[in-house]
């Protein structure tokens, strides 16, 4: 089956010239309609399906840059290429200003009407690059909401896995009866849901390749706070977090590192039977840091340095400050302690 030819409007109060742009731009492979001027050539336009359109600018009524206007108000408007004079430069460059796709400088002889046809030419290419572009861009972003679709979906599933582990630890933890080995369970589902926390975040947010960090870190410090507060001792948890977007892996160890402070100062800070506060706060130091803050203002530091616990919490500490590229830094000097960890957003 042979190609359309591509159809070319053109517009000018010159019947001499419309016959023989007509002849001429018919050898040379355009299916060409005449206008006897701008009104005609408007409504032509509205009428039927053009590829291109070319308007003369000297025109008695509607002249050139008023039809260009007209034609432009159509939202499937094809592109226009606009007929000059020799010495009308000016005229040229409004036109160009008011949306025309090109223009032609009107000479004698068949030296016009390659330039004309090759402007033709010129400014179908662009019109199918443009097509061919958007489509590509279609393309691409229905592949990238089927890729987010799916990494909701894993999200889902890993935060629902994680969500039954945890249930498994709870129901082991309250079949013991020794304390050490309840408290070590009941610490692994804190880390478990801290992990769990992140794949919640991403699976219902409409972002998939990073986590809110204040979304996050609120979630997570009211899991804590209701594990850790009772009504002979409550633990006030203050949550201060600009809304920092971190990737998934490092979300996750600072999740980690701020479940193991908040449960460290929780159990070690205050008494078992009065009141204590922790603050956590997530700030940005500069356009590429940020600095978090765990504190409390409890009994400090032990004056021989020992860990009290069985240590997991602080190798699990030092483990993911180092997958940040970062370090903890502890400041126990006079009340309380304040633990500080500073590290870049990507």
């Amino acid at each position: 089956m042979s190609r359309a030819l591509p159809r070319l409007l053109y517009i000018d109060d010159d019947e001499g010239l419309r016959q023989l742009t007509a002849k001429a731009l018919s050898r040379r492979g355009f299916d060409v309609t005449l206008a006897a001027g701008g009104a005609e050539g408007a409504a032509l336009a509205a009428e039927q399906q053009f590829d291109l359109i070319a308007v003369d600018h000297y025109m008695p009524g509607m002249d050139g840059l008023e039809t260009l206007a007209k034609l432009r108000q159509r939202a499937d408007c094809p592109p226009i290429l606009y007929v000059t004079g020799s010495e009308e430069s000016r005229i040229a460059v409004a036109a160009l200003k008011a949306g025309a796709a090109d223009y032609v400088v009107k000479t004698v002889g068949d030296e016009f009407f390659d330039l004309f046809a090759t402007a033709c030419h010129q400014a179908l290419d662009q019109v199918a690059m443009r097509r061919e572009s958007a489509t590509q861009r279609e393309a691409l972003e229905a592949s990238n909401a089927r890729l987010e679709a799916l990494l909701k979906e894993v999200n889902h599933r890993v935060a629902n896995s994680l969500q039954l582990v945890s249930a498994f630890v709870q129901l082991q933890a309250r079949a013991l009866e020794d304390g050490p080995g309840r408290a070590a369970l009941q610490d692994t589902q804190q880390r478990i849901t801290a992990i769990g926390q992140v794949h919640r975040r991403l699976y219902t947010s409409n972002e998939v390749e990073g986590v809110d960090m204040a979304d996050y870190l609120t979630a997570l410090t009211e899991e804590l706070t209701r594990t850790w507060s009772t009504p002979a001792a409550r633990r006030i948890l203050k949550l201060d977090s600009e809304p920092i977007r971190l990737p998934t892996d490092k979300a996750v160890s600072l999740g980690v590192i701020v479940s193991e402070l908040v449960s460290n100062a929780c159990k070690y800070a205050y008494p078992e039977d009065k009141d204590g506060e922790i603050r956590v706060a997530l700030r940005r130091e500069d356009p590429h840091h940020f600095v978090l803050r765990v504190e409390d203002d409890g009994c400090g530091m032990p004056h021989d340095g020992a860990i009290k616990g069985t240590g997991v919490g602080t190798k699990l500490i030092a483990a993911m400050a180092k997958s940040l590229k970062s370090a903890i830094e502890v400041d126990g000097a006079g009340q309380g302690v304040k633990a500080t960890l500073r590290a870049a957003v990507a």
